[in-house]
């Protein structure tokens, strides 16, 4: 009957301490699927912040690529293209008709057609042109260049935040798989203590009256 009830006993310590591990596995599973959906999410969140810039950046890059060749900074051929490109373009002729079309205007009624300064005011009206509309052009570049950066700084911002993030759910998804191991390590401990208990108890039992009956054998158990 003593037997039987220990073994009873240490029954039910091993299905608790079976239990005990399980329940520790299992919550220990949840925390690593409940990091690896945010560590996901965030990787889904930069991911498409980067496909929503990714136009702003790639207009700054383009853009800069223009101001550095109106600047002269890609080489003498490449800043002669840009101008050549601007003074051909529908925006430089539509401009200087206008104006030369104004100053013969302005002349005709002065009647000052003719007239020296005339000549010279149509002379100058060109190059002016040209000149305002690249200081123009290379502010408008300036423009989509400061967007383009800004864009890059905010993705560059959100990828160290993004990295932080993920890092933090990596710890808590190592920090979930070491805390299951030592609860295990913990149950296994406290089973071992709890049946050594056990026999312990039974062994302190012995006396006369199991000594004439009952033979404890330590291997039953």
């Amino acid at each position: 009957m003593a037997i039987s009830t220990g073994l009873s006993m240490i029954g039910g310590i091993l299905s608790g301490g079976n239990a005990q591990e399980k329940a520790a596995g299992s919550a220990a599973k949840a925390q690593v699927q409940a990091a690896e959906r945010g560590i996901q999410e965030q990787r889904r969140q930069f991911d498409e912040l980067t496909e929503l810039l990714k136009p702003y950046m790639n207009a700054g890059e383009r853009s800069l690529i223009g101001q550095l060749a109106l600047a002269g900074l890609e080489g003498a051929g490449a800043q002669q293209a840009a101008i050549t490109a601007l003074e051909q373009g529908p925006q430089y002729e539509a401009l200087v008709r206008q104006g030369e079309e104004a100053l013969l205007q302005q002349a005709s009624a002065t009647g000052g057609l003719r007239g020296g300064n005339v000549q010279a005011a149509l002379a100058q009206f060109r190059p002016q042109m040209l000149s305002n509309l690249i200081e123009q052009q290379y502010s408008r570049l300036g423009g989509l260049t400061n967007i383009g950066q800004a864009s890059a700084a905010r993705q560059a911002a959100t990828g160290q935040s993004t990295a932080a993030n993920i890092s933090n759910l990596m710890q808590q998804q190592g920090s979930a798989r070491a805390g299951a191991e030592l609860a295990k390590g913990q149950a296994a401990a406290s089973r071992f203590g709890d049946i050594m208990g056990v026999l312990g108890s039974f062994a302190g039992m012995s006396g006369p009256g199991m000594a004439r009956g009952t033979y404890f054998n330590p291997g039953l158990f």
